[in-house]
């Protein structure tokens, strides 16, 4: 599974969290938890679905310790700076992925899980814990949000 999902996991942890090494903490902590709890995973969804949702909870674990806050506050700009990695280069000559990772958590969410990971909107609603007419919701909002922020930043159409 780390082999398959690992990359994409990282790549959606990583626009979640706005910081490479909590990324790859959150994932190895996907990990730990699905290898822990495989044996109760009932396959009503996909393998990738299911990582998603652990992924998911360990980023909103990670954002909800005081840690993340204060380090949010703390650092805020020194660690958009940062570019010694590749992901963080990436993104900073890739407008589109700029402008994702300055919507809000919510918006983010809903629109890596569509056009990063490409799952369905009814994969999307299993992993997050919402009906598929929400999500089409919050994609349409999360759509109208992210053409305000590439508008804004002198992308208009």
């Amino acid at each position: 599974m780390m082999k398959e999902y690992g990359d994409a996991i990282l790549r959606m942890c990583f626009l979640y969290l706005k910081d490479y090494q909590l990324a790859e903490d959150a994932v190895q902590e996907t990990f730990i938890k699905a290898m822990k709890s495989y044996d109760a995973f009932e396959h009503r969804s996909s393998e990738k679905t299911w990582l998603i949702r652990i992924a998911i909870n360990c980023c909103k674990n990670i954002m909800r310790s005081r840690w993340f806050q204060i380090a949010g506050n703390d650092l805020g700009g020194e660690r958009e700076k940062a570019h010694d990695d590749p992901i963080e280069a990436f993104l900073e000559k890739n407008s589109i992925s700029r402008a994702v990772m300055k919507l809000n958590a919510n918006d983010r969410q809903i629109i890596v899980l569509y056009y990063y990971q490409d799952l369905s909107v009814r994969e999307i609603a299993e992993a997050i814990g919402k009906t598929e007419n929400a999500v089409l919701q919050r994609l349409k909002r999360a759509r109208d949000r992210l053409k305000t922020v590439l508008e804004e930043a002198g992308y208009g159409y």
